[in-house]
Protein backbone atom coordinates (compact mmCIF):
# COMPACT_ATOMS: atom_id res chain seq x y z
CA UNK A 1 0.00 0.00 0.00
CA UNK A 2 1.27 3.23 -0.66
CA UNK A 3 2.33 5.49 2.73
CA UNK A 4 -0.42 7.81 2.96
CA UNK A 5 2.28 10.81 3.93
CA UNK A 6 1.66 11.03 0.44
CA UNK A 7 -1.93 11.50 0.63
CA UNK A 8 -5.09 10.33 -1.83
CA UNK A 9 -5.37 14.18 -2.71
CA UNK A 10 -2.03 14.33 -3.52
CA UNK A 11 -1.98 11.28 -5.51
CA UNK A 12 -4.61 13.16 -7.54
CA UNK A 13 -3.39 16.45 -7.99
CA UNK A 14 -0.02 14.98 -9.62
CA UNK A 15 -1.72 12.56 -11.91
CA UNK A 16 -4.12 15.00 -12.91
CA UNK A 17 -0.65 17.89 -13.34
CA UNK A 18 0.81 15.50 -15.52
CA UNK A 19 -1.96 14.06 -17.68
CA UNK A 20 -2.65 17.43 -18.80
CA UNK A 21 1.04 18.57 -19.96
CA UNK A 22 1.06 15.30 -22.14
CA UNK A 23 -2.37 15.93 -23.33
CA UNK A 24 -1.45 19.40 -23.83
CA UNK A 25 1.75 17.93 -25.92
CA UNK A 26 -0.76 15.65 -27.92
CA UNK A 27 -3.48 19.06 -29.14
CA UNK A 28 -0.66 20.97 -29.30
CA UNK A 29 -0.09 20.53 -33.22
CA UNK A 30 -3.79 20.12 -33.82
CA UNK A 31 -4.47 23.39 -32.36
CA UNK A 32 -1.90 25.33 -35.02
CA UNK A 33 -2.77 22.65 -37.85
CA UNK A 34 -3.05 25.08 -40.71
CA UNK A 35 0.00 27.11 -39.91
CA UNK A 36 1.82 23.76 -39.30
CA UNK A 37 0.19 22.39 -42.92
CA UNK A 38 1.12 25.74 -44.38
CA UNK A 39 5.08 25.69 -42.99
CA UNK A 40 5.39 21.86 -44.57
CA UNK A 41 3.52 22.62 -47.78
CA UNK A 42 1.30 19.67 -47.17
CA UNK A 43 -3.03 19.96 -46.77
CA UNK A 44 -4.46 20.38 -43.27
CA UNK A 45 -6.25 17.13 -43.66
CA UNK A 46 -2.68 15.39 -43.43
CA UNK A 47 -3.62 16.31 -39.35
CA UNK A 48 -5.31 12.82 -39.20
CA UNK A 49 -2.18 10.54 -40.20
CA UNK A 50 -0.05 13.09 -37.64
CA UNK A 51 -2.72 11.72 -35.33
CA UNK A 52 -2.33 8.13 -36.33
CA UNK A 53 1.01 7.73 -36.41
CA UNK A 54 0.95 9.10 -32.65
CA UNK A 55 -1.44 6.53 -31.49
CA UNK A 56 -0.25 3.87 -32.74
CA UNK A 57 3.05 4.71 -30.50
CA UNK A 58 0.78 5.45 -27.94
CA UNK A 59 -0.61 2.10 -28.29
CA UNK A 60 2.65 -0.07 -27.94
CA UNK A 61 3.31 2.09 -25.26
CA UNK A 62 0.45 1.29 -23.48
CA UNK A 63 0.83 -2.42 -23.68
CA UNK A 64 4.36 -2.09 -22.31
CA UNK A 65 3.20 -0.69 -19.11
CA UNK A 66 2.09 -2.83 -17.39
CA UNK A 67 5.66 -4.84 -16.59
CA UNK A 68 7.58 -1.12 -16.55
CA UNK A 69 5.10 0.30 -14.12
CA UNK A 70 5.62 -2.58 -11.88
CA UNK A 71 9.75 -2.54 -11.81
CA UNK A 72 9.61 1.04 -11.96
CA UNK A 73 6.68 2.70 -10.43
CA UNK A 74 4.04 4.73 -11.40
CA UNK A 75 6.14 8.05 -11.21
CA UNK A 76 9.49 7.29 -12.52
CA UNK A 77 6.91 5.92 -15.67
CA UNK A 78 5.44 9.33 -15.78
CA UNK A 79 8.18 11.19 -15.77
CA UNK A 80 9.89 9.09 -18.64
CA UNK A 81 6.38 9.74 -20.41
CA UNK A 82 6.62 13.33 -19.93
CA UNK A 83 10.27 13.51 -21.71
CA UNK A 84 9.37 11.50 -24.56
CA UNK A 85 6.66 14.31 -25.06
CA UNK A 86 9.34 16.36 -24.64
CA UNK A 87 11.91 15.34 -26.75
CA UNK A 88 9.10 14.43 -29.30
CA UNK A 89 7.80 18.37 -29.76
CA UNK A 90 11.41 19.51 -29.71
CA UNK A 91 11.81 17.29 -32.78
CA UNK A 92 9.22 18.50 -34.54
CA UNK A 93 10.19 22.42 -33.61
CA UNK A 94 14.08 22.08 -34.53
CA UNK A 95 13.93 20.03 -37.49
CA UNK A 96 10.72 20.48 -39.11
CA UNK A 97 9.99 18.11 -42.10
CA UNK A 98 7.83 15.23 -42.74
CA UNK A 99 9.82 12.79 -41.47
CA UNK A 100 10.85 14.84 -38.64
CA UNK A 101 7.28 15.25 -37.81
CA UNK A 102 6.12 11.61 -37.96
CA UNK A 103 9.26 10.30 -35.79
CA UNK A 104 8.16 13.27 -33.42
CA UNK A 105 4.58 11.62 -33.60
CA UNK A 106 5.64 8.62 -32.41
CA UNK A 107 7.81 10.29 -29.70
CA UNK A 108 4.92 12.03 -28.25
CA UNK A 109 2.62 8.61 -28.76
CA UNK A 110 5.05 6.91 -27.03
CA UNK A 111 5.12 9.50 -23.98
CA UNK A 112 1.10 9.68 -24.13
CA UNK A 113 0.61 5.60 -23.97
CA UNK A 114 1.78 5.17 -20.16
CA UNK A 115 0.20 7.81 -18.14
CA UNK A 116 -3.24 6.50 -17.83
CA UNK A 117 -2.52 3.31 -16.72
CA UNK A 118 0.81 4.53 -14.51
CA UNK A 119 -2.21 6.84 -12.75
CA UNK A 120 -4.84 4.25 -12.67
CA UNK A 121 -2.03 1.76 -10.91
CA UNK A 122 -1.89 4.44 -7.81
CA UNK A 123 -5.55 5.72 -8.24
CA UNK A 124 -6.82 2.68 -7.58
CA UNK A 125 -4.97 1.86 -4.30
CA UNK A 126 -6.24 5.11 -2.71
CA UNK A 127 -9.83 5.67 -3.78
CA UNK A 128 -12.74 4.29 -1.56
CA UNK A 129 -14.78 2.02 -3.88
CA UNK A 130 -17.74 4.89 -2.96
CA UNK A 131 -15.77 7.98 -4.94
CA UNK A 132 -14.27 5.67 -7.46
CA UNK A 133 -15.68 6.79 -10.86
CA UNK A 134 -15.77 10.80 -9.60
CA UNK A 135 -12.43 10.51 -8.59
CA UNK A 136 -11.05 8.81 -11.41
CA UNK A 137 -13.10 11.27 -13.87
CA UNK A 138 -11.57 14.51 -12.12
CA UNK A 139 -7.98 12.96 -12.58
CA UNK A 140 -9.26 12.32 -16.18
CA UNK A 141 -9.85 16.07 -16.22
CA UNK A 142 -6.33 16.49 -17.19
CA UNK A 143 -7.05 15.24 -21.06
CA UNK A 144 -9.43 18.41 -21.66
CA UNK A 145 -7.97 20.74 -19.34
CA UNK A 146 -4.73 19.86 -21.65
CA UNK A 147 -6.93 20.61 -24.68
CA UNK A 148 -7.89 23.97 -22.80
CA UNK A 149 -4.21 24.88 -22.67
CA UNK A 150 -3.75 23.73 -26.04
CA UNK A 151 -6.38 25.62 -27.38
CA UNK A 152 -5.80 28.44 -25.39
CA UNK A 153 -1.99 29.10 -25.83
CA UNK A 154 -0.55 27.12 -28.87
CA UNK A 155 -2.19 29.84 -31.06
CA UNK A 156 -1.06 32.68 -29.05
CA UNK A 157 2.40 31.43 -28.85
CA UNK A 158 1.97 30.94 -32.66
CA UNK A 159 1.41 34.20 -33.38
CA UNK A 160 4.18 36.02 -30.70
CA UNK A 161 6.98 33.49 -31.65
CA UNK A 162 6.25 31.24 -34.96
CA UNK A 163 5.01 27.51 -34.72
CA UNK A 164 9.09 26.94 -33.09
CA UNK A 165 8.27 28.70 -30.08
CA UNK A 166 5.00 27.76 -29.55
CA UNK A 167 6.33 23.68 -29.45
CA UNK A 168 9.14 24.03 -27.07
CA UNK A 169 7.07 26.05 -24.46
CA UNK A 170 4.69 22.98 -24.59
CA UNK A 171 8.08 21.04 -24.80
CA UNK A 172 9.03 22.85 -21.26
CA UNK A 173 6.08 22.61 -19.38
CA UNK A 174 6.23 18.58 -19.68
CA UNK A 175 10.02 18.79 -18.39
CA UNK A 176 8.90 21.22 -15.63
CA UNK A 177 6.09 18.28 -14.66
CA UNK A 178 8.88 15.58 -14.73
CA UNK A 179 10.93 17.77 -12.57
CA UNK A 180 8.21 18.33 -9.85
CA UNK A 181 7.39 14.33 -9.90
CA UNK A 182 10.23 13.78 -8.30
CA UNK A 183 9.94 15.08 -4.68
CA UNK A 184 6.78 12.22 -4.74
CA UNK A 185 8.82 9.46 -6.12
CA UNK A 186 10.16 8.14 -2.91
CA UNK A 187 6.59 7.54 -1.19
CA UNK A 188 4.51 7.04 -4.60
CA UNK A 189 6.57 4.13 -6.04
CA UNK A 190 7.62 2.68 -2.65
CA UNK A 191 5.42 -0.42 -4.04
CA UNK A 192 7.81 -0.78 -7.14
CA UNK A 193 10.24 -4.29 -7.44
CA UNK A 194 13.36 -3.38 -8.81
CA UNK A 195 14.13 -7.16 -8.81
CA UNK A 196 10.99 -7.72 -11.10
CA UNK A 197 12.41 -9.22 -14.49
CA UNK A 198 10.96 -7.35 -17.78
CA UNK A 199 8.71 -9.46 -20.01
CA UNK A 200 7.53 -8.21 -23.27
CA UNK A 201 7.25 -11.31 -25.02
CA UNK A 202 3.92 -11.03 -25.53
CA UNK A 203 2.47 -7.20 -26.41
CA UNK A 204 -1.31 -9.16 -26.62
CA UNK A 205 -0.78 -9.97 -22.81
CA UNK A 206 -2.85 -7.11 -21.81
CA UNK A 207 -5.50 -7.20 -25.00
CA UNK A 208 -5.98 -10.80 -24.39
CA UNK A 209 -6.88 -10.57 -20.42
CA UNK A 210 -9.52 -7.27 -21.44
CA UNK A 211 -10.90 -9.92 -24.29
CA UNK A 212 -10.96 -12.66 -21.88
CA UNK A 213 -14.08 -10.83 -19.72
CA UNK A 214 -16.54 -10.28 -20.86
CA UNK A 215 -17.09 -6.83 -19.09
CA UNK A 216 -14.26 -5.91 -19.81
CA UNK A 217 -14.05 -6.39 -23.83
CA UNK A 218 -17.59 -4.56 -24.25
CA UNK A 219 -16.35 -1.54 -22.09
CA UNK A 220 -12.82 -1.94 -24.61
CA UNK A 221 -15.56 -1.90 -27.67
CA UNK A 222 -17.47 1.14 -26.88
CA UNK A 223 -14.46 2.69 -26.45
CA UNK A 224 -13.36 2.41 -30.15
CA UNK A 225 -16.32 4.28 -31.31
CA UNK A 226 -16.60 7.16 -28.20
CA UNK A 227 -12.41 7.67 -29.05
CA UNK A 228 -12.97 8.00 -32.62
CA UNK A 229 -15.36 10.88 -31.95
CA UNK A 230 -13.49 12.73 -29.33
CA UNK A 231 -10.47 12.48 -31.45
CA UNK A 232 -12.12 13.66 -34.30
CA UNK A 233 -13.37 16.62 -32.70
CA UNK A 234 -9.74 17.69 -31.25
CA UNK A 235 -8.22 17.36 -34.38
CA UNK A 236 -10.40 18.57 -36.69
CA UNK A 237 -12.12 21.25 -35.04
CA UNK A 238 -9.65 24.48 -35.50
CA UNK A 239 -9.42 23.47 -39.06
CA UNK A 240 -13.01 23.01 -39.34
CA UNK A 241 -13.54 26.55 -37.80
CA UNK A 242 -10.89 28.48 -39.67
CA UNK A 243 -11.05 26.91 -43.19
CA UNK A 244 -14.81 26.29 -43.43
CA UNK A 245 -16.99 28.92 -41.03
CA UNK A 246 -14.05 31.48 -41.37
CA UNK A 247 -12.74 32.47 -37.95
CA UNK A 248 -9.16 33.26 -37.42
CA UNK A 249 -6.54 30.75 -35.97
CA UNK A 250 -7.25 32.57 -32.51
CA UNK A 251 -10.56 32.55 -31.88
CA UNK A 252 -10.99 28.93 -33.68
CA UNK A 253 -8.45 27.90 -30.39
CA UNK A 254 -10.56 30.18 -28.34
CA UNK A 255 -13.18 27.43 -29.53
CA UNK A 256 -11.20 24.48 -28.97
CA UNK A 257 -10.37 25.89 -25.45
CA UNK A 258 -13.80 25.92 -25.09
CA UNK A 259 -14.98 22.85 -26.00
CA UNK A 260 -11.94 21.06 -23.79
CA UNK A 261 -13.41 23.21 -20.92
CA UNK A 262 -16.65 21.83 -21.73
CA UNK A 263 -15.19 18.01 -20.84
CA UNK A 264 -13.47 18.99 -17.80
CA UNK A 265 -17.26 20.25 -16.25
CA UNK A 266 -18.25 17.17 -17.83
CA UNK A 267 -15.89 14.76 -16.60
CA UNK A 268 -16.33 15.60 -12.95
CA UNK A 269 -20.33 15.82 -13.74
CA UNK A 270 -20.85 12.38 -15.57
CA UNK A 271 -18.60 10.52 -12.71
CA UNK A 272 -20.56 12.22 -9.60
CA UNK A 273 -23.69 11.41 -11.92
CA UNK A 274 -22.51 7.47 -12.44
CA UNK A 275 -21.13 7.30 -8.42
CA UNK A 276 -24.50 8.31 -7.35
CA UNK A 277 -27.39 7.88 -9.71
CA UNK A 278 -27.13 5.75 -13.10
CA UNK A 279 -25.70 3.21 -13.69
CA UNK A 280 -22.34 3.16 -15.69
CA UNK A 281 -24.55 1.46 -18.61
CA UNK A 282 -26.80 4.25 -18.66
CA UNK A 283 -24.45 7.23 -18.42
CA UNK A 284 -22.54 6.16 -21.21
CA UNK A 285 -25.94 5.23 -23.37
CA UNK A 286 -26.48 9.08 -22.28
CA UNK A 287 -23.35 10.46 -23.42
CA UNK A 288 -23.67 8.73 -26.81
CA UNK A 289 -26.78 10.03 -27.73
CA UNK A 290 -25.33 13.81 -27.13
CA UNK A 291 -22.43 12.91 -29.07
CA UNK A 292 -24.45 11.73 -31.87
CA UNK A 293 -26.59 14.95 -31.32
CA UNK A 294 -23.34 17.01 -31.30
CA UNK A 295 -22.11 15.82 -34.08
CA UNK A 296 -25.29 16.74 -36.22
CA UNK A 297 -25.31 19.79 -34.98
CA UNK A 298 -22.00 20.53 -35.63
CA UNK A 299 -22.52 19.64 -39.31
CA UNK A 300 -25.16 22.10 -39.43
CA UNK A 301 -23.53 24.58 -38.82
CA UNK A 302 -22.45 27.84 -41.76
CA UNK A 303 -20.42 30.68 -41.93
CA UNK A 304 -21.95 33.23 -40.68
CA UNK A 305 -23.66 31.55 -37.52
CA UNK A 306 -23.35 33.94 -34.45
CA UNK A 307 -20.09 32.62 -32.08
CA UNK A 308 -22.57 32.33 -29.20
CA UNK A 309 -24.18 29.32 -31.10
CA UNK A 310 -21.27 27.89 -32.14
CA UNK A 311 -19.71 28.07 -28.62
CA UNK A 312 -22.51 26.74 -27.17
CA UNK A 313 -22.47 23.72 -29.98
CA UNK A 314 -18.78 22.77 -28.98
CA UNK A 315 -19.27 23.13 -25.69
CA UNK A 316 -22.15 20.46 -25.67
CA UNK A 317 -19.98 18.44 -28.10
CA UNK A 318 -17.04 18.67 -25.22
CA UNK A 319 -18.88 17.74 -22.82
CA UNK A 320 -20.24 14.82 -24.21
CA UNK A 321 -17.20 13.70 -26.08
CA UNK A 322 -14.30 14.49 -23.96
CA UNK A 323 -16.73 13.37 -20.87
CA UNK A 324 -16.98 9.82 -21.26
CA UNK A 325 -13.93 8.60 -20.27
CA UNK A 326 -13.72 8.95 -16.31
CA UNK A 327 -16.49 6.50 -16.19
CA UNK A 328 -15.11 4.16 -18.52
CA UNK A 329 -11.40 4.17 -16.85
CA UNK A 330 -13.20 3.99 -13.45
CA UNK A 331 -14.82 0.87 -14.58
CA UNK A 332 -11.91 -0.87 -15.87
CA UNK A 333 -10.06 -0.27 -13.03
CA UNK A 334 -13.16 -1.88 -11.15
CA UNK A 335 -13.65 -4.91 -12.89
CA UNK A 336 -9.91 -5.25 -13.36
CA UNK A 337 -8.48 -8.41 -11.52
CA UNK A 338 -6.69 -7.33 -8.49
CA UNK A 339 -3.45 -6.07 -8.95
CA UNK A 340 -4.16 -5.76 -12.35
CA UNK A 341 -5.56 -2.31 -12.96
CA UNK A 342 -2.97 -1.31 -14.46
CA UNK A 343 -2.50 -4.35 -17.32
CA UNK A 344 -6.34 -3.86 -17.38
CA UNK A 345 -6.36 -0.30 -18.34
CA UNK A 346 -3.64 -0.89 -20.71
CA UNK A 347 -5.52 -3.60 -22.76
CA UNK A 348 -8.39 -1.66 -22.45
CA UNK A 349 -6.60 1.50 -23.95
CA UNK A 350 -5.30 -0.32 -26.81
CA UNK A 351 -8.90 -0.72 -28.14
CA UNK A 352 -9.63 3.38 -27.66
CA UNK A 353 -6.40 4.20 -29.18
CA UNK A 354 -7.24 1.83 -32.35
CA UNK A 355 -10.16 4.09 -32.61
CA UNK A 356 -7.90 7.11 -32.16
CA UNK A 357 -6.05 5.77 -34.69
CA UNK A 358 -8.77 4.97 -37.24
CA UNK A 359 -11.13 7.75 -36.94
CA UNK A 360 -9.36 10.97 -37.41
CA UNK A 361 -7.77 9.08 -40.60
CA UNK A 362 -11.33 8.02 -42.15
CA UNK A 363 -12.59 11.48 -40.87
CA UNK A 364 -9.84 13.30 -42.93
CA UNK A 365 -10.02 10.94 -46.20
CA UNK A 366 -14.06 11.41 -46.14
CA UNK A 367 -13.76 15.02 -46.14
CA UNK A 368 -10.90 15.23 -48.39
CA UNK A 369 -12.98 12.85 -50.61
CA UNK A 370 -15.82 14.93 -50.75
CA UNK A 371 -14.36 18.11 -49.92
CA UNK A 372 -16.79 18.56 -46.66
CA UNK A 373 -15.83 18.84 -43.13
CA UNK A 374 -19.80 18.73 -42.37
CA UNK A 375 -20.30 15.36 -44.25
CA UNK A 376 -17.77 14.05 -42.12
CA UNK A 377 -19.26 15.39 -39.10
CA UNK A 378 -22.45 13.95 -40.04
CA UNK A 379 -21.14 10.82 -40.90
CA UNK A 380 -19.28 10.51 -37.14
CA UNK A 381 -23.20 10.78 -35.69
CA UNK A 382 -23.66 7.10 -37.16
CA UNK A 383 -21.84 5.28 -34.79
CA UNK A 384 -22.27 7.34 -32.14
CA UNK A 385 -26.15 6.96 -32.48
CA UNK A 386 -25.82 2.51 -32.96
CA UNK A 387 -23.89 2.80 -29.97
CA UNK A 388 -26.60 4.45 -27.93
CA UNK A 389 -28.97 2.17 -29.39
CA UNK A 390 -26.75 -0.69 -28.31
CA UNK A 391 -26.54 0.42 -24.95
CA UNK A 392 -30.35 1.20 -24.19
CA UNK A 393 -31.80 -1.57 -26.64
CA UNK A 394 -29.80 -4.92 -25.24
CA UNK A 395 -28.91 -5.85 -21.40
CA UNK A 396 -25.02 -5.34 -21.08
CA UNK A 397 -24.64 -6.57 -17.46
CA UNK A 398 -20.89 -5.90 -17.56
CA UNK A 399 -21.43 -2.48 -17.57
CA UNK A 400 -23.89 -2.37 -14.56
CA UNK A 401 -22.91 -1.91 -11.01
CA UNK A 402 -23.88 -4.32 -8.57
CA UNK A 403 -26.16 -3.46 -5.49
CA UNK A 404 -24.09 -2.27 -2.54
Amino acid sequence: MIRMATGAWTVLAITLAIQALVSMAVLAVPAMAPAMAQSLKVSPTLIGPYVAILYIGAMLASLLSGPLVIRYGAIRVSQAGLLACALGLALLALAPSLAATAVGAVLVGIGYGPITPASSHLLAKTTPPDRVALVFSIKQTGVPVGGVMAGALVPALLLMGGTQAALLAVAAGNLACAVLAQALRADLDSDREPGRALSFTSLAGPVKLVASHPQLSRLARLSFIFSSVQMCLATYLVTYLHSSLGYSLVVAGAVLAAAQAGGVVGRILWGYVADRWLQPRRMLGVLAALMAICCAAAASLQAGASLSLVVAVMVAFGASATGWNGVFLAEVARLAPVGMASAATGGALAVTFLGVVLGPMLFGALAGLTGSYRVAFMALAVPAAACCWGLFARPHPGLTRPPA
